[in-house]
C-alpha cells in the first residue's frame, strides 16, 4: 500500500477497454471505477517498467479522466491484467 496525500491506497484491478492502433500499441480509452465508466481524454505518459529479478513487465499510463482526476493505470503485460495505481484530483485551469 502507498500514501496518497492523506488516502492510502493499494492497487484495484479495474476493467479497462483499449484501443489498438495501426502498430498494434495498446491505449487506455476507458475503465470501470467504482462503477463509473471513466474515459480517457489524455495520456500524459507512458513508460515500461520491468521488476529486475522476476523480469516481470508493467506498461504505465498516467491519464486524464472525464471525472476531473489524473489516474495511474498499469498493465501486466503478462498476464495482460489491469490495474489502477493512484488517483488525483486535477488542479483547475481557472486562475482568478
Amino acid at each position: 500500500m502507498r500514501r496518497t496525500g492523506k488516502e492510502i491506497m493499494a492497487d484495484i484491478k479495474i476493467e479497462v477497454t483499449i484501443y489498438e492502433g495501426y502498430r498494434g500499441a495498446e491505449r487506455p480509452s476507458s475503465f470501470l471505477y467504482e462503477g463509473s465508466k471513466v474515459e480517457v481524454l489524455e495520456i500524459l505518459q507512458m513508460k515500461v517498467e520491468e521488476d529486475h529479478k522476476t523480469r516481470k513487465q508493467k506498461r504505465f499510463f498516467i491519464v486524464n479522466g472525464s471525472d476531473q482526476y489524473a489516474y495511474t493505470l498499469y498493465q501486466d503485460i503478462g498476464t495482460a491484467e489491469w490495474f489502477l495505481r493512484n488517483r488525483v484530483k486535477k488542479k483547475s485551469d481557472f486562475n482568478p
